[in-house]
């Protein structure tokens, strides 16, 4: 029995741990450091919540923006399991030409 308690815990925790991605590809870039990287506050999975930045203004101009992505990173996904769901991080990431 603490066999097939040890596995299914280990096995929840796998499923728990994916990080996920979004990216939106504006023109190809080979650009490996994001110019603007940071962490945004999300509550109970973000429902109904929004947070924004501006690409534009980072890149000093729309025609100077690479890349956006949204990242749940490895630690963003473990603060969510350790408080439960209540809160959930991402981070957002800017490249730029």
């Amino acid at each position: 029995m603490k066999k097939i308690i040890t596995i299914a815990l280990m096995g929840s925790v796998l499923l728990a741990s994916g990080c996920a991605t979004q990216t939106a590809l504006i023109q190809p870039t080979q650009q490996v450091t994001p110019t603007y990287s940071k962490s945004q506050s999300f509550f109970i999975a973000g429902i109904g919540q929004t947070q924004s930045v501006n690409a534009a203004e980072v890149c000093g101009g729309a025609a100077n923006v690479a890349k956006v992505q949204t990242i749940q990173s490895p630690t963003d996904v473990a603060l969510g399991v350790v408080t439960f769901g209540i809160y959930t991080p991402r981070t957002a990431k800017v490249f730029c030409k």
